[in-house]
C-alpha cells in the first residue's frame, strides 16, 4: 500500500494496456478464465505480493494482507491462495499483475493508473509520530511553531516532504531512502522510530499503516497524530483498494461485493494492527 502510494513510476502502465488487449485465447492459455474474457483463476486466489513489507505483506503469512487475502479467497469460494512475490520498486505490477501471473494486488492507492481499482476498504494518512512525554505534546500540523528548531524524520520524495520544505523544517530534516529491499534491510518506518527513540530525530512522518504497527511493536509511549489539519501543500490522506486488470470487470464487482460486505471484519483486522483508520470527514475509526 505504501508502495502504491510512494510509487510515481508510469512505465508499467503499457504493460496493463496490454493485458487489457490480449486476444482471448492468448488470455485462456495464460491463467484459468473466470468470467468471459478474464484472466481470474477461479479456483485460487492469485495474490501480487511483496514478500518481506510488513505490516502489509510478508512470505511468513503475517502481514494483514495475507490476512485478508484469505478473507477474499474464503467468501469467493476459492481453496487456496497463491502467491507471486516481488519486492517493491519499479517495475512491480508491470512484472505481477501486468505479466497475468497473479489476479489481485491486496493494497493499492486509489487512483494510480497502473491499475484498475475497486472500491477503497480504508482510508489512511501520513502521520507525525513523536514521544508523548516530549515538548511536542499538541502539535498536529507541520506548520506548528514548536517543530521549527526540531530535527524531522521523513522519507525521500514522499508527499510530506513537500509540505515540509514549505514550513522550512527540510534544513533541519534526517531523510531516510524511498527504495529499500526490506528482504536485507529493515523497513524505513521501524528505523525512523528507533532513531526518535534513541534521540538522533525528535519527530517523525511516516505513511500511517506502517507507524501504527511500528509504534505499537516498539512498545514506546508515542503520540500518533494524523496529518489531517494540513493547509495546502500535498495529500496527506489516500484512499486504498485493491488493485486489478483493466479487463477484469467481473471481478472488481465481485471484490466490491465482498468489500462491501465485509467492512466491519476488515476494520478489524486493520485496527488490530495499529492502522489509524479515518472515516470521509477525517474522523479516527476505532471499530
Amino acid at each position: 500500500m505504501a508502495r502504491a502510494v510512494h510509487r510515481t513510476c508510469k512505465t508499467a502502465l503499457l504493460a496493463a494496456t496490454m493485458v487489457a488487449l490480449m486476444p482471448l485465447k492468448a488470455q485462456s492459455q495464460s491463467a484459468g478464465l473466470g468470467a468471459a474474457g478474464e484472466l481470474v483463476d477461479p479456483d485460487r486466489l492469485r495474490v501480487c505480493a511483496d514478500p518481506s513489507n510488513m505490516p502489509f505483506s510478508d512470505k511468513s503469512g503475517e502481514g494483514f494482507e495475507d490476512k485478508l487475502a484469505k478473507m477474499v479467497a474464503t467468501a469467493t469460494g476459492r481453496s487456496s491462495v497463491a502467491y507471486t512475490w516481488f519486492p517493491s520498486v519499479t517495475g512491480f505490477v508491470r512484472n505481477t499483475l501486468g505479466a497475468n501471473r497473479c489476479d489481485i494486488i491486496m493494497g493499492y492507492a486509489q487512483g494510480d493508473e497502473l491499475v484498475q481499482n475497486t472500491n477503497a476498504y480504508y482510508r489512511s494518512s501520513y502521520v507525525l509520530l513523536y514521544k508523548k512525554d516530549g515538548d511536542l505534546a499538541g502539535v498536529e500540523t507541520l506548520t506548528d511553531p514548536k517543530l521549527a528548531d526540531k530535527r524531522i524524520g521523513v522519507v525521500q520524495g514522499t508527499p510530506p516532504s513537500a509540505n515540509m520544505a514549505i514550513a522550512k523544517l527540510m534544513r533541519k530534516a534526517k531523510v531516510y531512502p524511498l527504495m529499500v529491499d526490506t528482504r536485507v534491510s529493515a523497513s524505513m518506518a521501524e528505523v525512523m522510530i528507533r532513531d526518535m527513540l534513541a534521540g538522533v530525530i525528535d519527530a517523525a512522518v511516516i505513511w500511517g499503516p506502517m507507524a501504527g504497527y511500528y509504534a505499537r511493536k516498539s512498545g514506546a509511549d508515542l503520540a500518533l497524530v494524523p496529518l489531517t489539519r494540513e493547509k495546502g501543500g500535498q495529500r496527506m490522506t489516500y484512499r486504498i483498494t485493491m488493485g486489478v486488470r483493466p479487463s477484469d470487470q467481473q471481478w472488481k464487482r465481485t471484490l466490491n461485493a465482498f468489500i462491501r460486505d465485509n467492512q466491519a471484519e476488515i476494520n478489524k483486522l486493520l485496527l488490530s494492527y495499529g492502522v489509524p483508520l479515518l472515516n470521509e470527514h477525517d474522523e479516527r475509526i476505532t471499530q
